[in-house]
């Protein structure tokens, strides 16, 4: 499993990018990571997610901006590919341009072998993926679920005849 937060980051100071995604992949797989293949695969998923090269090189998440950090995020995940991410509130903060970006690496994970766990409380990213199910929690219990129509409805309603489901 893959808790993405900025936070939890923060205990990574100094230590670049690449050297912090090279030792988790290689404790996850147990395999030794080859360095030019890992900078190749690097340079890629940063490209697909607009971000700057220069990146690798720099202490995790030491000046990242907002977006950076998000983007750095949804790097790790694809670059780790763990079996469940959970992305809290991934899409807070960001611009239109940047919630595109972190759509299309969520879009490039998931597949029949992954899940994505997104929680949020807008549907300004729920519009650029193509979702499975939502779930409308209250007070930690799921009250409804429906389909990505869902979404729209509380974004137009609101969330107030769903408080009191689950009493």
């Amino acid at each position: 499993m893959y808790l993405c937060h900025s936070n939890y980051q923060k205990k990574f100071l100094g230590i670049t990018v690449t050297n912090f995604l090279k030792y988790a992949k290689n404790k996850i797989t147990g395999k030794p990571v080859k360095i030019f293949e890992f900078k190749d695969e690097l340079k890629k998923y940063m490209d697909e997610l607009n971000m700057n090269p220069k990146n690798m090189d720099r202490s995790l998440n030491v000046g990242f901006s907002g977006g950076e950090k998000k983007k750095n995020e949804i790097l790790q995940m694809l670059v780790l590919n763990p079996k469940l991410a959970i992305l809290d509130e991934t899409d807070s903060g960001l611009d239109v341009d940047a919630i595109r970006t972190v759509s299309k690496g969520i879009e490039m994970f998931k597949n029949d072998e992954n899940g994505v766990l997104i929680i949020t409380h807008n549907n300004k990213i729920l519009r650029s993926l193509k979702v499975d199910y939502v779930h409308v929690l209250v007070d930690g219990q799921i009250v409804t679920t429906g389909s990505q129509e869902l979404a729209t409805v509380i974004e137009n309603e609101g969330y107030s005849k769903y408080k009191n489901l689950n009493k």
